[in-house]
């Protein structure tokens, strides 16, 4: 399911000619879940109880992965929330509180936990699997640009006063690379090694994204990769995704089974 092979990592941030005005729709995915029968879990695959931890994007917080959270309760998976906090700060802080909760997670069901990571989250959850492989059973990632920050440039403007706003809090200057692929943090280190062969991997995305460049969302392996309609904001709520986690989850479930 996975070969266990690293992909080209772009270290530097670059910004991405796309069309931010896309997102305005995000509102028609958000409609589309609940008109869609997979939101109330019908022709989705039942879950065997597995934690699944939910990891949110840049700038983002817990809460607007409620959703999610609810749906994978309703079919039968125990969901956590992060617990990261609003995810603008430094990446090795954020890392240290999401092993908390995957630990925790582990703890609790006695297993392997999945992760759902979206936008920056999806490389949170990329680089926690390859520093904790042993307590991962599979990642999703979502509208997540793992092979190379490139986003439009009012979302690289956001993250040059994240990094600003870390250093003013620091007593030294500290570390100009951090928040950025530069950054030598065992968080940022990680997220450039190869993928830990005995976890899952998926990459959800759509070509229609108006944060980042869809093109370095994608592992380039159709076994791992799944393209679908929408915006990236609305991945968090679109039915064909909620209908590709499900079918993720209950295989990887069936092989470890």
């Amino acid at each position: 399911m996975n070969a266990g092979v690293g992909v080209r990592v772009a270290r530097d941030s670059q910004p991405a000619s796309v069309p931010i005005w896309r997102e305005l729709f995000a509102g028609v995915d958000w409609l589309g879940l609940r008109l869609s029968p997979v939101f109330y879990g019908f022709g989705v695959p039942r879950g065997d109880g597995a934690a699944v931890v939910l990891v949110p994007g840049f700038l983002g917080t817990d809460l607007y992965l409620r959703e999610l959270h609810c749906w994978l309760e309703r079919i039968g998976y125990r969901p956590y929330m992060s617990g990261i906090g609003r995810n603008a700060d430094c990446l090795d802080l954020l890392m240290e509180r999401l092993l908390t909760t995957i630990e925790a997670a582990s703890a609790a069901t006695g297993g392997r936990v999945h992760l759902v990571g979206h936008s920056l989250g999806g490389i949170l959850a990329r680089s926690a699997a390859t520093r904790r492989p042993d307590l991962i059973a599979s990642v999703i990632v979502l509208g997540s640009p793992f092979r190379g920050i490139r986003s439009h440039p009012l979302v690289l403007a956001a993250s040059e006063r994240v990094r600003a706003h870390i250093a003013s809090r620091r007593p030294t200057p500290g570390d100009r690379a951090c928040f950025t692929g530069d950054c030598t943090c065992p968080t940022v280190s990680a997220w450039g090694k190869p993928f830990p062969s005995d976890v899952s991997q998926l990459a959800i995305y759509t070509r229609s994204d108006g944060i980042v460049d869809w093109q370095f969302c994608v592992n380039g392996d159709p076994e791992n990769d799944a393209e679908v309609l929408g915006t990236h904001v609305g991945l968090a709520f679109n039915p064909f995704v909620y209908r590709l986690i499900a079918k993720r989850l209950a295989r990887v479930s069936a092989t470890a089974a």
